[in-house]
C-alpha cells in the first residue's frame, strides 16, 4: 500500500462539521461525570521513589566501583588485600574507562525499567477505574429489565443440512520439531 492510497478528500472538513452540527447537546450531568472519570483516571505525578525490586539494581548499577578488597587466607590474606588496594589505586582510571559504557547502559535500563514499572501501575489502575465503571453501567441495564416470570415456549428444533456449515479449521504445517 501506497502513502497516496491512504490520503484521501472523502468526507471533506465541511461535511464532517455539518455532521457534529447535528450531534445532540450532551445532559450537563453526563458531561461532568465523565470529566470526573477522565480526572479519576489522571494519577498523579510519577513519584521520585524507586521500586522495591529495582532498588537493588539501583544501588549496584555502577560498576566502575567494587567493595572494599578482602581476603579469608589467614597467613597470606593482609598481603593480598594491599595488593588488591595497590592494583586498584593504579588501575581505576582505566577501569572507570573501560566500564563507563556499561554504567550508562545500566542506568538507561533502569530508568526504562522504572518507567515500564510506572506505565503499567497507571494502566491496572485505570482498567481498574473502567472495569468498576462497566460494571457499574451494567448493573443499571440489568436493574432497568423486567424480570421474565413466564417460561419460553420450546421452539422446534431446524431440520439438520446434510452439509456442515461450518468449514473444518485449516491448520498450516505443524511447527513442532522432532526430538
Amino acid at each position: 500500500m501506497r502513502a497516496e492510497d491512504l490520503i484521501t478528500g472523502d468526507p471533506t472538513v465541511k461535511a464532517v462539521l455539518e455532521s457534529l452540527e447535528r450531534l445532540p447537546t450532551p445532559e450537563p450531568e453526563k458531561v461532568e461525570a465523565l470529566r470526573r472519570r477522565l480526572a479519576a483516571t489522571q494519577g498523579p505525578a510519577t513519584s521520585p521513589a524507586w521500586p522495591p525490586f529495582l532498588e537493588g539494581a539501583r544501588l549496584k548499577r555502577d560498576a566502575r566501583y567494587a567493595d572494599p578488597p578482602s581476603s579469608h587466607r589467614p597467613v597470606v590474606g593482609p598481603a593480598l588485600v594491599m595488593a588488591k588496594r595497590a592494583f586498584r589505586l593504579a588501575f581505576q582510571p582505566f577501569i572507570n574507562e573501560a566500564l563507563r559504557r556499561q554504567v550508562e547502559f545500566n542506568e538507561a535500563i533502569l530508568d526504562a525499567l522504572a518507567l515500564i514499572h510506572e506505565h503499567q501501575r497507571v494502566q491496572a489502575r485505570t482498567q481498574s477505574l473502567w472495569r468498576q465503571e462497566v460494571e457499574r453501567q451494567l448493573e443499571q441495564l440489568t436493574s432497568r429489565q423486567p424480570a421474565a416470570t413466564q417460561e419460553p415456549s420450546p421452539k422446534p428444533s431446524p431440520k439438520p443440512s446434510p452439509e456442515p456449515t461450518q468449514e473444518p479449521s485449516r491448520r498450516g504445517p505443524s511447527r513442532r520439531r522432532g526430538r
